[in-house]
This record gives C-alpha cells, sequence and structure tokens, in this order.
C-alpha cells in the first residue's frame, strides 16, 4: 500500500472495518461469527452489501447518495479498503462498514440470513483466460450463499464487461430457483445507482459492451 493507504488503514480502520473472528485463512471467517446491522450502524436500516467493492467508488457513490440506507463494502485487498476508507472519511459517511473477507464466507457465515435488501457484484474478476473460468465468482455454487443472505424479494444486482462472463452469470441465475429474473429481454437496464468508473469507461473504450443483469430473491 502507498503511505497514505497505510495511514488509512492504521487512523481509520477502527471506525470503519468491521472485526471478524477468522476460521484457518487470513480473509476466512469463522463460523458462528455473525454480525447484528442493528448494533453495527445503530438503527434498522435497508442493507445494501457490495461484493468485490475494489476501491470503493460505487460503494461510496451509493452511500452518499443514500444516506438513509445502510452498506457493507467487502473485500479482500486491503489497499482497495484502504481508499474507500480515504473516500468515505472525505465525504463524511456514517453508514458504510467495511469487512476484509472472502465473499462467499461473509454470505454463508457473517450475514444474518435474510439481512440484506441488496447485493452487488459489478465488475468481479473475469478470469478471461479458459483455464482460469472456474474460479470466477458466480458459479452455481454462489447462488445458495447470495439466496442465503437476500431477503425474499430483495435485489441482487450484476454488472460486467465480458461478454461470455455476462452469459455465464445470466445462465447460472436462470437456472437458480432462489432468484428471479427482473428485467425483459436480454439484458436488464443500466442500473442508474451504479457510479460511471475508471474502469468502465476503459472497459467501453476498448470495444466491450457493459452488460447489467438484475434478479429478485424468489420468495416474497
Amino acid at each position: 500500500m502507498s503511505e497514505a493507504q497505510e495511514r488509512a488503514w492504521s487512523e481509520l480502520a477502527p471506525a470503519f472495518v468491521l472485526p471478524v473472528p477468522r476460521d484457518t485463512a487470513a480473509t476466512s471467517v469463522a463460523r458462528g461469527a455473525e454480525l447484528d446491522p442493528v448494533a453495527v450502524w445503530g438503527r434498522t436500516a435497508p442493507l445494501v452489501v457490495e461484493i468485490g467493492s475494489g476501491q470503493g467508488h460505487a460503494i461510496v457513490h451509493g452511500a452518499s447518495s443514500r444516506p438513509d440506507d445502510d452498506f457493507l463494502a467487502v473485500e479482500v485487498f486491503r489497499a482497495g479498503l484502504a481508499r474507500t476508507m480515504l473516500d468515505a472519511e472525505r465525504a463524511a459517511l456514517r453508514n458504510l462498514r467495511l469487512v476484509e473477507a472472502n465473499a462467499p464466507e461473509v454470505l454463508e457465515r457473517l450475514l444474518p440470513a435474510g439481512s440484506v435488501d441488496e447485493l452487488w457484484v459489478f465488475f468481479p474478476d473475469p478470469w478471461h483466460k479458459k483455464k482460469h473460468t472456474k474460479r470466477r465468482l458466480v458459479q452455481p455454487e454462489f447462488v445458495p450463499h447470495a439466496g442465503r443472505a437476500v431477503r425474499p424479494g430483495g435485489m441482487l444486482r450484476l454488472a460486467t464487461d465480458w461478454e461470455d462472463y455476462a452469459r455465464q452469470m445470466r445462465d447460472v441465475l436462470d437456472a437458480a430457483p432462489e432468484f428471479e429474473r427482473a428485467f425483459e429481454d436480454d439484458w436488464a437496464p443500466r442500473f442508474d445507482g451504479r457510479v460511471l468508473t475508471a474502469f468502465e469507461r476503459k472497459g467501453e473504450r476498448a470495444g466491450r459492451a457493459i452488460r447489467d443483469l438484475v434478479y429478485r430473491r424468489a420468495g416474497a
């Protein structure tokens, strides 16, 4: 991390980063480590969780524009979390918290069942080489974890600039009984709550179409 990021981690982490009981790995989540959203945020409010929040552009924008909602950024890369905290502090955000942990374990163990109103998965690592695609986050085994965390009627929002990954996401979620489409035609309209980032502009300049998907948790 840069000097500023190191300083952000030491000075800002106590206010923003949630302590997580660990299993064996450094970014694991121990069983029985369930958080209490009311205790964390000090209120009862809709909860938005972003998986793979990167440098935090989307979730800082979301938390800034929706002060009545609570936000949780989930990321394993400490430099990205540090950058997120710097921007969150600059924006004086009090409705944003961060977790340094593996996403599936956060969904399976840390978040209470049915506690998430919106789950965001924006531009996850595409692992675009064929030999690496099995490492992609959105696979059939991801769905039960997401379905456990998202409340009935809650939303799962996804975006990617890799066409084959977009199709994989759509195939996986179309086949999942936990979720149902909340869009018509082939792709969802661009989510207007998703800030346009330099990463997305880079994908567009490379000629890659940006694909959005949105699914509703079944059972509402």
